[in-house]
């Protein structure tokens, strides 16, 4: 008894056949996890050596407060504004590349053939099914310069509404970090108890966050979680002993 035949999808394709579960996960959704990781990251170091620099002063619980939270408002619209225009610009350079494929195609059609051919080479299609492959992918404007902006360039379309949504995440998770190193003053006023209570948050703040950037961008979480804390650490003694000697 033979198997029934398989019919197919859409564009001709077959049922997916089972396997383990596929679960696609969006772009957008990745984007802002990291713009929520960045953004508290970056939120916190700021505050920190501020707070820390005013402890060192003998300055008023309400002074490191106050101080402190112009900082966390300062580096949220700082960060903020950054994460939008840093959006922006990915957008425009998406478009202005996609411009350039495009009008290539129409002037050097045979030239952006051989480099779709170039790229299909690389993963192994020879002979006839390589021509093949080439004429189908150039039957479609819109599809054949879609095929070169991912395998030529590696670049995919940024979400149109990236840039807003971006500049908000980032803005409200530098509020969120910025918070973490003034809550012990909050909570216990200035003093030792206070400073040591803060370097603590923060240090605990910095490790965590500095391994979940890394992550996020790539990078060796290790290496990043070591580094996020070095460099609080180093702002915060450095704005310590600054003051401590002015003061």
């Amino acid at each position: 008894m033979t198997d029934a035949p398989i019919e197919p999808t859409r564009d001709g394709l077959p049922p997916m056949p089972p396997g383990p579960p596929h679960e696609e996960k969006h772009f957008a959704e990745h984007e802002t996890v990291r713009d929520l990781v960045i953004g508290v990251a970056d939120g916190i170091a700021v505050p920190f050596a501020l707070a820390a620099a005013l402890a060192a002063a003998s300055a008023p619980a309400g002074i490191v407060i106050e101080a402190g939270l112009a900082a966390v408002a300062a580096v949220a619209v700082a960060r903020g504004l950054g994460g939008y225009l840093g959006a922006r610009s990915e957008a425009e350079n998406y478009a202005l590349e996609r411009l350039r494929e495009e009008e290539e195609s129409r002037i050097y059609p045979e030239r952006e053939k051989w480099e779709v051919a170039a790229i299909l080479h690389r993963y192994g299609v020879r002979g006839e099914a390589l021509r093949m492959a080439v004429d189908c992918i150039a039957a479609d404007r819109k599809k054949w310069v879609d095929f070169m902006m991912r395998f030529e360039l590696e670049l995919t379309e940024p979400d149109p509404n990236r840039a807003a949504r971006s500049a908000v995440t980032i803005a409200a998770a530098s509020v969120a970090g910025g918070l973490v190193p003034l809550l012990p003053y909050m909570a216990a006023g200035t003093g030792r108890p206070a400073l040591l209570a803060s370097c603590a948050l923060t240090g605990a703040a910095l490790f965590v966050f500095g391994w979940l950037k890394a992550r996020a961008t790539g990078l060796a979480p290790l290496r990043g979680a070591v580094q996020a804390l070095a460099i609080g650490a180093g702002a915060a003694v450095a704005a310590y002993v600054a003051a401590g000697v002015a003061g």
